[in-house]
């Protein structure tokens, strides 16, 4: 069931899948479409709940571009959207850089959450790496020198340059170009008037653009929430040596790498990842 939730002074666009008497379970990603409907199937005995960042979707949009509000209102968004749909606490899942929402809302709200699982993460902000993480690969960031212009007015031009940039992220030689395409188009179909709303949803562009301060890796020995990190062997984005920095400076947490797969959750590995979210938010 989907919904336009009031929190704070915008609207989120909010996605459940499932009985609010199921064990609650939050997935936070760049748009409710970041996570295939085909996986959320397989989440059988939870309340799923999925929405839209700011300027992205079907959620409030004003500029993408020069977003007036930093991580740390996304973070409130977050437990915004357990408040209006009633939920106390709620099992977190945070891929990519919704994982950052997700570190810090174990880490500002700790009440709200129940366990946190973190797909593709790393423990610091966009921009500069420390000097212990391994930075992107360099095919990335050739890829980012060298990807032709998308015309963002063409639906064409647009899913052509999903599927370039979805084939650099995989680092795999399973890529699956049509599957990529297609759920390219499914972030698309959800994306506002906005030009810019498209983009964000597919490249997560307003993340680049955020106020991520002040850093929190730190802190992430502060994190009670029973926690399992998830990650690609292959992710030449967020390499997995990032991965296992979370699993180490997380206490307790376990470490699942995905073999032959990047920064993304393809059909292939659908079953064996909610096999492990099942298990983990089970407890």
């Amino acid at each position: 069931m989907e919904t336009l939730l009031p929190v704070g002074d915008i609207e989120l666009c909010v996605d459940t899948v499932g009985s609010p008497t199921d064990i609650p379970l939050l997935l936070i990603g760049t748009t409710v479409a970041s996570w295939d409907d085909t996986f959320v199937e397989r989440l059988t005995g939870r309340f799923v709940i999925r929405y839209d960042l700011r300027d992205a979707g079907r959620s409030t949009t004003v500029d993408p571009d020069s977003p007036g509000y930093s991580l740390r209102d996304l973070v409130t968004d977050a437990a915004g959207v357990l408040d209006g749909l009633g939920v106390a606490r709620a099992h977190v899942v945070g891929m990519a850089t919704g994982g950052f929402i997700a570190q810090l809302l174990a880490l500002d709200h700790p009440s709200r959450v129940a366990s946190l699982v973190l797909i593709g993460a790393r423990p610091v902000a966009p921009g500069p790496v420390d000097d212990d993480l391994p930075e992107h690969a360099p095919e990335i960031l050739h890829y980012f020198g060298s990807a032709p212009p998308v015309d963002w007015t063409d639906r064409t031009s647009i899913l052509d340059g999903a599927v370039a940039g979805a084939r650099a992220f995989s680092g795999s030689p399973q890529f699956d170009a049509t599957e990529a395409r297609a759920h390219a188009a499914g972030v698309l179909d959800r994306s506002g008037p906005h030009p810019a709303s498209a983009r964000n949803g597919l490249l997560s562009t307003v993340f680049s653009a955020l106020d991520c301060t002040p850093r929190w890796r730190e802190r992430l020995p502060e994190v009670i929430a029973p926690t399992l990190v998830v990650h690609g062997a292959a992710d030449p984005f967020f390499p997995v040596g990032n991965a296992q920095a979370l699993a180490d400076e997380i206490p307790g947490a376990t470490l699942l790498v995905l073999d032959e797969v990047g920064a993304e959750l393809p059909s292939r590995v659908h079953a064996e990842v909610a096999a492990a979210v099942l298990a983990h938010t089970a407890r």
